[in-house]
Parts: C-alpha cells; sequence; structure tokens
C-alpha cells in the first residue's frame, strides 16, 4: 500500500477503518464502551466506521446503540433476529464492514481499544492481519485459566493449522484477507481458526488483558465447550484418526484374548464361562462403538448443516447504514455517483 494509494482513498472519501463489535446483553458497559470507541477513532488517521452487531440482547443494549447510530454518523447497528452465536455476529460484522482495515473486537472492555493503535502500526509495516496476544489475563478464575490454557495445547497438538496460543478474536485484518474470509461458507464457526488457515502475512502485539468493567461474561461453560468443539472438529481429523485407532486396539485385544482362550482349551485347561468377564467384555466393546460412533455423528452432523444451506444469520433491523451511503455518494467524483 503505496502513500499515493493513500491519499488517493481519502480523496474519495473512503473508509480507511472498519471497528466490528459483537454485542450481547452489555447495556452496563455501554456508556464507558462508546466514550473509548469515540476516543479511539477521533485518533485514527483516516475515516472510520463502528459497527455494533446486536445478538439478540434481552435489554436495551439494542435501543441504547440505534440511538448512537442516528446520532453520529461514524456509527452502524445491525440487530440480528435471534441469538445466533459470537462468532456468527462477528461475521455479520465483518460482512457489512467496508474498512480498508477491519478491527473485530470484544464489547467487555476486556479487549482495550487503545491497543488497536498498536495494531495499526504494524499493519502500516505491511502486515496482513495483526492479532492481540493475552500476556495476562486479569480477572478470570482459575478454572478458566487452565481450562484455556489446555484448549490451546490441544489445538496445537491436533490442528491441522498453527493456531496461536493465547489469541482471542481481538485482531486486525487487511480488506483483502476480509475478502477471502467472506469466501469461506462453514456453518460452525471458528473465527480466529479461519484466520490461521488463511494464512497471509501476520504478527502479533502483546496486552494484558483487564477484568470486565461492567457485566457478567457470556461465555459459559456449554458455550466454551461448544467453541472447543467447533475449533478441534473443523481443523483436525484427530477425532477421526482417534476412532481408527480405537477400534484397531479393542479388535487387537479381543483376538489376543480369543487366542488365549483357544490356547488353554488346547492345552487341557478347564474353562469356566464368568458372568463378570462377559458383562465387562460386552460393556468394553458397546462403550467403544458408541463413543466411535457418537464422534462420527459429530462430523456427519456438521455434513447435514451445511448441506441445508441455510444463511448464517436474519438482520431484523439496520440502523446507519442509509446515512453512510448518502455521505460516501456525496463524496464521490462526480462521474462514480449514481444516475
Amino acid at each position: 500500500m503505496t502513500s499515493v494509494d493513500d491519499a488517493a482513498r481519502r480523496a474519495e472519501g473512503a473508509l480507511r477503518y472498519s471497528l466490528v463489535l459483537p454485542i450481547f446483553n452489555e447495556e452496563a458497559v455501554l456508556p464507558l464502551l462508546l466514550a473509548r470507541i469515540d476516543a479511539l477513532m477521533d485518533a485514527l488517521d483516516g475515516p472510520a466506521e463502528a459497527i455494533f452487531v446486536d445478538d439478540g440482547s434481552r435489554d436495551t443494549s439494542g435501543l441504547f446503540l440505534r440511538l448512537k447510530a442516528r446520532q453520529d454518523p461514524r456509527y452502524r447497528y445491525i440487530g440480528l433476529s435471534r441469538n445466533f452465536g459470537h462468532q456468527i455476529a462477528i461475521t455479520a460484522g465483518m460482512d457489512a464492514a467496508e474498512g480498508e482495515a477491519v478491527i473485530v473486537m470484544d464489547a467487555d472492555l476486556q479487549d482495550p481499544p487503545e491497543i488497536v493503535l498498536d495494531m495499526v502500526a504494524k499493519w502500516a509495516e505491511g502486515y496482513d492481519v495483526v492479532y492481540a496476544r493475552r500476556r495476562e489475563r486479569h480477572g478470570e478464575s482459575r478454572f478458566k485459566r487452565w481450562t484455556a490454557d489446555a484448549f490451546y495445547r490441544l489445538l496445537a497438538r491436533f490442528a491441522d493449522v498453527d493456531i496461536p496460543r493465547n489469541v482471542g478474536d481481538f485482531r486486525l485484518v487487511d480488506r483483502k484477507v476480509v475478502e477471502a474470509f467472506r469466501g469461506m461458507p462453514e456453518q460452525d464457526r471458528f473465527v480466529r481458526g479461519m484466520f490461521a488457515w488463511l494464512g497471509f502475512r501476520q504478527t502479533a502485539v502483546e496486552f494484558e488483558r483487564a477484568p470486565r468493567e461492567a457485566g457478567a461474561t457470556k461465555y459459559t461453560l456449554r458455550r466454551m465447550t461448544r467453541l472447543a468443539a467447533n475449533a478441534l472438529i473443523g481443523f483436525s481429523d484427530a477425532p477421526l484418526k482417534l476412532v481408527v485407532v480405537t477400534g484397531f486396539t479393542v479388535s487387537l485385544l479381543a483376538g489376543l484374548y480369543g487366542a488365549y482362550v483357544v490356547a488353554r482349551w488346547l492345552a487341557g485347561a478347564e474353562l469356566v464361562t464368568g458372568w463378570a468377564s462377559t458383562i465387562l467384555i460386552v460393556a468394553l466393546l458397546g462403550g467403544g462403538n458408541m463413543l466411535m460412533t457418537g464422534i462420527v455423528g459429530l462430523y456427519v452432523g456438521r455434513i447435514h448443516a451445511e448441506v441445508k444451506r441455510r444463511p448464517l444469520y436474519v438482520v431484523a433491523a439496520r440502523e446507519g447504514f442509509a446515512h453512510a451511503a448518502a455521505t460516501r455518494e456525496a463524496d464521490a467524483p462526480p462521474l462514480q455517483r449514481a444516475g
């Protein structure tokens, strides 16, 4: 990206940055969040927009953000028809983003907006993806930190791509990477893994993750478990290999046991059919079969979800986009204007 290109884009009024923030029941933190987003956009070196994706909030978050989008032309609001999940909300925001660089961050202020300036500096050096790596994780329980570390170790061991450790969805993504991301239609999404799979030139900036400013985390144990399953199944065939290894091991042990019984029979040893041993073997084989069937079923379920080709999300309301389109129309050179 050259200085001539940058000057041309600014002359045409092109957006340079898009901030994408998924929201779910965050009314307690919104006043402070919006103040820091305002300060961030004022500090950026080009025009910016902030896209808030309301993922089916049941509090007043949607009303608050729609009003902000009406009052400030830099703000956009997308209201999804229900709660589709954090990863889908990120996707909805990236689909709507028009900036040359798209920055994804959480709304709870554990992702400090000020770190975006460090990301922009790395982007200016020529990196296509700049992700934020957590140096410290303040305000999280020991169980949460332990499970997160185990999750990243498991991914590093079995994933087909190199997914950075201690990295969430807080990142800056260049426009060409966004376009490549849009071409990935899978239903069960693990966004940070998708960006790792895409490649391009990537680097990290480190930060200390602060405790939540207000409200409670929306990532319950159930949601974290589902995200981990999406990551492992979506980016590794290790579970299927486990099925093969388990089946082979059980068959080998059964064969060895059968050979042992035949050898004892040929030696004239007295054989007593034991009810306990029979039940043990049946339970072992039945449990192994259920485990293997379940793992295969997870993959079959994913195939079923893909072939239905349902949309990833449904938008119920939008605010601030009509004003943005009108502004671009007014700022465009005469030959580029509609009509």
